[in-house]
């Protein structure tokens, strides 16, 4: 029943999660592997949190995208002890963060609610406890909480905007 879950129910689910987060290759039963093993540590108290607020799939696909964009740069298994690029490419990479954090900057000015902004900043990009952030705004850790929900749901608009627009 769960691999019928994971790789025949929810397989549209995770390929849409797959080319959203990863601009690489990344194997689809590794993927899912991973995803599993994620949702059934410490007993499965991720399962066990899920409040039926939405469907099992929207909480799964929402999930599933946060789990993969943390652990997006470990997808790829190099068993090898080598380097990956020469000294060289250092420059390419370092410019190629530079974009990716300009790309991020460009989706926050085409957010209408600079509170939305400044929730994601903080809870996710500088790593704030949740608890100071709510209480450096004045609100309620739950209020929090939504708030951070419909900012996430937001950017995703956007960003689902901006493919769409330049392909990217």
């Amino acid at each position: 029943m769960t691999e019928e879950f994971f790789f025949g129910s929810c397989r549209p689910l995770f390929l849409s999660v797959m080319k959203l987060v990863f601009n690489y290759e990344v194997d689809y039963d590794e993927m899912v592997n991973e995803l599993y093993i994620y949702l059934m540590e410490d007993d499965a108290v991720k399962l066990r949190n899920f409040q039926y607020r939405s469907t099992v799939y929207q909480w799964l696909k929402i999930l599933s995208i946060r789990f993969f964009i943390k652990k997006k740069g470990r997808m790829i298994d190099d068993k090898s002890k080598e380097t990956p690029y020469d000294m060289r490419s250092m420059h390419c990479l370092t410019t190629e963060k530079a974009s990716e954090k300009g790309d991020v900057e460009r989706l926050f000015t085409w957010m209408n609610n600079k509170r939305y902004v400044l929730v994601i900043q903080r809870l996710i990009l500088e790593d704030w406890e949740p608890e100071q952030l709510a209480e450096d705004m004045g609100i309620t850790t739950a209020n929090l909480y939504n708030i951070k929900r419909r900012a996430m749901t937001q950017l995703t608009r956007v960003a689902l905007n901006d493919i769409k627009e330049y392909g990217k």
